[in-house]
């Protein structure tokens, strides 16, 4: 089945707060800092501001971005739809928009930083997590569209 992308609408709230949640509490490494309603209300917030991408199948929100200028804030996949090509789908549509994006991702998170330096991200820092509310170490990555040569 296709994969269809489109912003996100009041009503993904409650979807998307399922994937952050779910991603929350079935990592071993992050913190559990909110719960399930704050999480859904982050997202309404995300949503509110026009960052919000989500991709889905069948009707079914498989993920989303949400992205703020060159800035990617999120970008969460539910468990099934990991590798299935749904965050490549988010990612292409951001680089289409922008010919620059930035992002953070957390040190223990080595599946994404594989995903990002597949799709051309270079890391430009890393933190000691004093800089983010988990208190985790992060590396920051930055990609940049290439100018086509002039002829």
């Amino acid at each position: 089945m296709t994969l269809v992308l489109r912003p996100a609408n009041p009503l993904d709230a409650g979807a998307m707060g399922d994937i952050l949640f779910g991603f929350q509490h079935e990592t071993g490494w992050m913190p559990k800092l909110y719960s399930a309603a704050e999480v859904i209300f982050f997202c309404g917030m995300m949503i509110d501001r026009d960052w919000v991408t989500v991709v889905e199948r069948d009707g079914r929100i498989l993920g989303f971005l949400a992205r703020k200028g060159e800035e990617i804030c999120s970008l969460y996949l539910a468990p099934a739809a990991r590798g299935q090509g749904a965050g490549k789908a988010l990612l292409d549509a951001a680089k289409a928009a922008s010919p620059r994006l930035v992002l953070n991702t957390f040190k223990a998170n080595t599946r994404a930083q594989r995903f990002y330096l597949r799709e051309g991200f270079t890391e430009t820092g890393r933190g000691d997590g004093s800089g983010n509310e988990e208190g985790l170490p992060d590396i920051s990555y930055e990609w940049r569209k290439l100018q086509e040569a002039s002829a």
